[in-house]
C-alpha cells in the first residue's frame, strides 16, 4: 500500500517503509531504483544481494545494529557501479564521509506534550523569531577540538537561555538536513531525512527541540524544496537515470549549480512531501520555512518567465496535506514575487502558506537608511510603501541572513553616517520593524549591532558587547522585545486594518513618520520616528485627550543617547507636544 501511494504521489509517510528499519530478523533496507540493473547492500564493508520488486523497489533484511554503516552499490544499465547513500537515511557519517548509518528514529521519549497541546499559528500572538546558524552562533576555542562546533546537547544550555533572556518567541534554524559543504549553510542538501551529524546524533536535536518546548520556545526549520546537490553519492542520477531531476537537460539544473527536483514525477512529490512531514512528526518542529519559493512559482524565480506549473502543484498538494494533518504547524514562504494568494488556503485558490516573508519591506527600509538624512525626503515613501499592500497577504518582516553576507554589509554598517549616527539609526529601524504590523524575524548578530559580515566558519563578534555603544543596542533590543511581548496592541490584530493608522505618513520635509497601533479598548500606542539629522519639535495628533507616558525612547542615555526625553505628557486639543533627537524614535502610550 505505501509503495503504491509513493509511486502515485500520494504518500507523506514514505519514510515509514524506505530506508533502514528495525524488523523481526534484523533491519529491512529498501530503496527505489527502478532503472538500476542491480542493487547490492554494502553493510559494514560486506556485500549483500537485494531483491527487486515489480515496483522498482529493492529490499533485503539483514542482521544489523544501531550505528552500522551502509550504502547501496548501484549498477546502472550501462554497467557503471556507484556507491550511494540512502535517500531515506535517518543518520549519516560526518562530512567528508558520506555513508548512511543505521538508526532508530523513534529513540527519544518526548516530554513536550503540554507545549504541543497549546501551540498554534500565532496569528493573534507575538512571534519574534531569532534566525540562527547552528555552527556559528558560538564556537569552541579548544585547540584539541577538530571542528570546534558545539553539539545539539551543548546548545541546550547556551542558546536557549539567551533566547529567553532576549525575549524571542521562536528560533529559526538554517537547514539542518544533511549537507556536504559547510559553506552552503545547509542550502545544498544530500539527506532530506537526516539531521546533520556535524552537531551529533538525531536524538541530540530532538533533545534540543524538546528543551526549547519546555521553555516555551518554538522551533522553525529552514527547508529546501527546490534543489539538491549534484555530488554523485546522493540523489543526482541516482539509479543511472534522472530519477529525481528532469529528463530534459535545460530544466535539470539551477543557477546555484544544483539539480532541480522534477515535480512532474509523482514519486518525487511523495519524496519531498514526506520529508516535510518527517520533520514535523519525528522532530516536533513547529514550522518550516520553504526556501526560494519564487523558483517554484516561476521558472528560474523570475516574474518575466512562465509559471512553474509543477512547482505550484507541489506547493498546493504538499501544503494542503500538511495543513490537514498538522493544523497547528506554521508554513512560511520565502517568496520574492508578487504572486497572489500565497497565504490563502489551497481550497480558495491559494498556495496554502500561513505567512510570507515581506522582502519588499526589507529591501525598501534598508535602502532608506542607507540614504544620507539630507536626501531622505526624496525617498520618503520607502518607509510607507509596505502598508499599501500589507493586507493582501499575511506577512512576516525579516532582516535575514541573506542581508548580512556577500558584500552586502551588516545591518549596522548599512546605515549611513559615522559610528554614532549608525547606532542611532539602527535603533530607529528596529523600532520601526516592531511597530509595523506583521510578525518579526532577525538574524543572529543584528541584536549586537554586528560590524563584521556573517561568516559561517566564525562565531559572532560577542566581544562587541564590551563596547558601550554595542552593549546599549543589545539592551535596547531586549527592552524593545519586552514591550512587544507585553503590549497586545503590537501583535493581536496584526492583520486587521482597523487596528493600524498612519498619523503622519507624508511628512517628507521633516523625515518624520508617526503611526498608532490600537488596542481592543480603542486606546493606542504611538510610534514617532525622526529620521532626519536634526533635533525637532513635533506635535503628535492623538485620538484621545489625557495623560501619556513614554514606553521607550531610543535617545535615552542608557541606550547611548543624549537623554532627549518626554516626561509628564498630557494632550490638549488632541495634540501632544514632544521633542525628538536626531535619528531617534519614541513609543508613547496613553495612561489608563
Amino acid at each position: 500500500m505505501i509503495i503504491n501511494e509513493f509511486l502515485q504521489g500520494q504518500s507523506m509517510r514514505a519514510y515509514d517503509y524506505f530506508g533502514a528499519h528495525f524488523v523481526d530478523g534484523g533491519v529491512r533496507f529498501a530503496t527505489y531504483a527502478p532503472n538500476a540493473r542491480d542493487v547490492k547492500l554494502m553493510l559494514n564493508g560486506a556485500e549483500f544481494d537485494m531483491e527487486r520488486l515489480e515496483s522498482g523497489v529493492w529490499e533485503t533484511v539483514r542482521p544489523a545494529a544501531k550505528g552500522d554503516i551502509y550504502q547501496f552499490l548501484i549498477t546502472t544499465q550501462s554497467l557503471q557501479k556507484h556507491y550511494r547513500s540512502d535517500p531515506f537515511a535517518f543518520y549519516s557519517e560526518v562530512r567528508p564521509k558520506n555513508a548512511s548509518i543505521v538508526y532508530d528514529i523513534d529513540c527519544h521519549d518526548w516530554q513536550d506534550g503540554e507545549w504541543l497541546a497549546k501551540r498554534d499559528k500565532c496569528y493573534d500572538k507575538p512571534m519574534n523569531i531569532y534566525e540562527v546558524h547552528f555552527g556559528s552562533w558560538r564556537t569552541k576555542f579548544d585547540s584539541e577540538e577538530d571542528d570546534r562546533l558545539y553539539s545539539y546537547d551543548e546548545m541546550i544550555d547556551l542558546l536557549i537561555p539567551y533566547v529567553k533572556e532576549m525575549n524571542y518567541t521562536h528560533i529559526e534554524l538554517l537547514p539542518l538536513t544533511e549537507y556536504p559543504f559547510d559553506g552552503s549553510w545547509g542550502y545544498q542538501v544530500t539527506g532530506y531525512f537526516s539531521a546533520t551529524s556535524r552537531y551529533g546524533e538525531p536524538a541530540g536535536l530532538m533533545r534540543f527541540i524538546d528543551a526549547c518546548h519546555r521553555e516555551g520556545i518554538g522551533v522553525i526549520l529552514d527547508f529546501v524544496p527546490v534543489h539538491f546537490v549534484t555530488d554523485f553519492y546522493a540523489l543526482h542520477i541516482y539509479d543511472g537515470s534522472f530519477l529525481f531531476e528532469s529528463d530534459r537537460e535545460e530544466e535539470r539544473f539551477s543557477e546555484w549549480g544544483t539539480a532541480l527536483f522534477d515535480y512532474s514525477k509523482p514519486h518525487v512529490l511523495s519524496f519531498v512531501k514526506s520529508a516535510v512531514n518527517f520533520w514535523i512528526e519525528k522532530f516536533h518542529v513547529d514550522g518550516l520555512r520553504y526556501d526560494a519559493v519564487a523558483n517554484l512559482i516561476f521558472h528560474h524565480g523570475r516574474r518575466d518567465e512562465r509559471l512553474n506549473d509543477t512547482g505550484i502543484w507541489f506547493l498546493k498538494n504538499t501544503n494542503y496535506a500538511i495543513q490537514k494533518a498538522h493544523p497547528d504547524v506554521i508554513l512560511f514562504a520565502e517568496d520574492s514575487t508578487d504572486y497572489t494568494k500565497v497565504t490563502a488556503p489551497v481550497e480558495f485558490g491559494g498556495l496554502g502558506f500561513d505567512y510570507k516573508w515581506d522582502l519588499g519591506y526589507m529591501h525598501d527600509t534598508i535602502n532608506y537608511v542607507k540614504t544620507p538624512p539630507y536626501e531622505r525626503r526624496a525617498h520618503h515613501n520607502k518607509m510607507t510603501f509596505s502598508m499599501s499592500y500589507f493586507y493582501n497577504d499575511l506577512f512576516i518582516l525579516p532582516y535575514s541572513h541573506d542581508e548580512v553576507v556577500h558584500g552586502k554589509q551588516t545591518m549596522l554598517d548599512k546605515c549611513f553616517g559615522k559610528h554614532e549616527e549608525k547606532i542611532a539609526t539602527i535603533k530607529c529601524l528596529y523600532a520601526f520593524q516592531f511597530g509595523h504590523p506583521g510578525k518579526k524575524l532577525n538574524f543572529m548578530g543584528n541584536e549586537i549591532a554586528e560590524y563584521m559580515e556573517w561568516r559561517s566558519n566564525k562565531e559572532l563578534g560577542w566581544n562587541l558587547l564590551t563596547y558601550p555603544a554595542h552593549d546599549s543596542v543589545h539592551h535596547y533590543v531586549k527592552e524593545l522585545h519586552r514591550i512587544y511581548l507585553n503590549e497586545p496592541a503590537l501583535y493581536a490584530n496584526d492583520y486587521n486594518s482597523g487596528y493600524f493608522r498612519w498619523v503622519d505618513a507624508n511628512n517628507s520635509n521633516q523625515s518624520i513618520y508617526a503611526f498608532v497601533r490600537k488596542e481592543e479598548s480603542g486606546k493606542g500606542i504611538y510610534f514617532v520616528f525622526n529620521f532626519s539629522g536634526l533635533p525637532q519639535k513635533y506635535g503628535l495628533k492623538v485620538e484621545q485627550n489625557g495623560d501619556y507616558e513614554e514606553l521607550l525612547n531610543s535617545d535615552k542615555d542608557i541606550y547611548a543617547g543624549t537623554n532627549c526625553l518626554n516626561r509628564d505628557l498630557r494632550s490638549y486639543n488632541y495634540n501632544l507636544n514632544i521633542q525628538l533627537a536626531p535619528l531617534s524614535c519614541t513609543i508613547i502610550k496613553q495612561r489608563y
